[in-house]
């Protein structure tokens, strides 16, 4: 019997030229290519304060666990491959003891610069959000200090997030992406893995991440209503203080279609913004800000959780 072949369903995404020149792509790409810049202006002790209560009420780190394992030497050794194969001792029994305090030895921390690498905020500013938790919130750094420092800044972060969406202003710059960031791109996949064949994207064929983006690209390749759809290579985004932000989709529609021809997604699973963590809701009102400005409001930019809910968006 011939072996099968493990490569066969492997696919490449290709740009399709002829819709990469088609007008109602280049409507839409014209509209969503200018790059911008942001403002942003902290209020330094609205966030000490705020990031002092997050760490004290949710911060909880875990102790270190130590597995403890007991073993034997076998009565007779009879070679060195015995010994190198693991077979000169058996385990006898084990345990699992958590730690007072995490065995650390000769490593230390630099407790301020860490949190100031994993947040951007200055050392002034770190220093006040620790003198400020209260001593057992404090104490929980010699429980487990990797974990502390994780978690610790990603809960500043998170309160960092909503301070950005409420002071940020985003401004279109001159500057603005080339066709090339479609042509660049070395999309590969794996057919009805994580990739489709398509008929209406810019693409040969669509490279999804999940399910639910399978389902949302089977549905609007086979809407009439759609003129042209891409999923948006990774080196387009929006830069933003929390990272760098790459929209899922861009669709034009046909006019006469729906209300809003020029539509930028995003796709979730889950449309309630308490399911979405500090940092990617951050993004997500970043990119609504920096596509209205850029456009004059000629695009809409939305979460979506699936074809339906972009239909009464584009719609209303």
């Amino acid at each position: 019997m011939a072996p099968e072949n493990a490569h066969s369903n492997n696919v490449q995404a290709i740009v399709d030229e002829e819709k990469l020149h088609k007008a109602e792509f280049l409507n839409l790409w014209n509209r969503i290519n200018h790059k911008s810049f942001y403002t942003v202006q902290f209020d330094t002790p609205e966030l000490i304060d705020h990031s002092i209560r997050a760490l004290d009420s949710k911060l909880n780190v875990t102790r270190v666990q130590i597995n403890l394992e007991y073993g034997e030497q076998t009565a007779r050794l009879e070679s060195r491959e015995q010994l190198e194969q693991g077979k000169g001792f058996q385990k006898a029994r084990s345990d699992r003891e958590s730690a007072k305090y995490a065995p650390l030895g000769s490593v230390r921390y630099d407790l301020v610069g860490k949190l100031v690498e994993e947040t951007g905020l200055t050392r002034a500013t770190v220093a006040a959000i620790l003198r400020g938790i209260a001593p057992q919130t404090f104490s929980q750094f010699r429980i487990n200090p990797e974990e502390f420092i994780l978690k610790a800044a990603r809960l500043i972060n998170d309160e960092k997030a909503t301070q950005i969406i409420e002071h940020i202003t985003y401004n279109r710059l001159d500057a603005a992406y080339d066709q090339d960031v479609f042509t660049r791109a070395t999309l590969r996949g794996k057919l009805d893995v994580n990739a489709m064949e398509a008929n209406r994207s810019l693409y040969s064929h669509v490279i999804y991440d999940s399910d639910n983006e399978r389902r949302f690209a089977q549905e609007l390749d086979v809407s009439d209503q759609v003129a042209v759809y891409v999923k948006l290579p990774g080196s387009f985004y929006i830069s933003t203080p929390v990272g760098k932000y790459n929209p899922d989709w861009a669709i034009a529609f046909n006019e006469g279609s729906v209300k809003h021809i020029y539509f930028v997604a995003e796709t979730k699973g889950n449309l309630d913004t308490m399911e979405l963590r500090g940092v990617e809701n951050a993004k997500i009102e970043c990119a609504k800000k920096h596509f209205a400005a850029i456009s004059n409001g000629s695009v809409v930019y939305s979460v979506v959780d699936n074809y339906s809910t972009l239909m009464q968006l584009v719609s209303n």
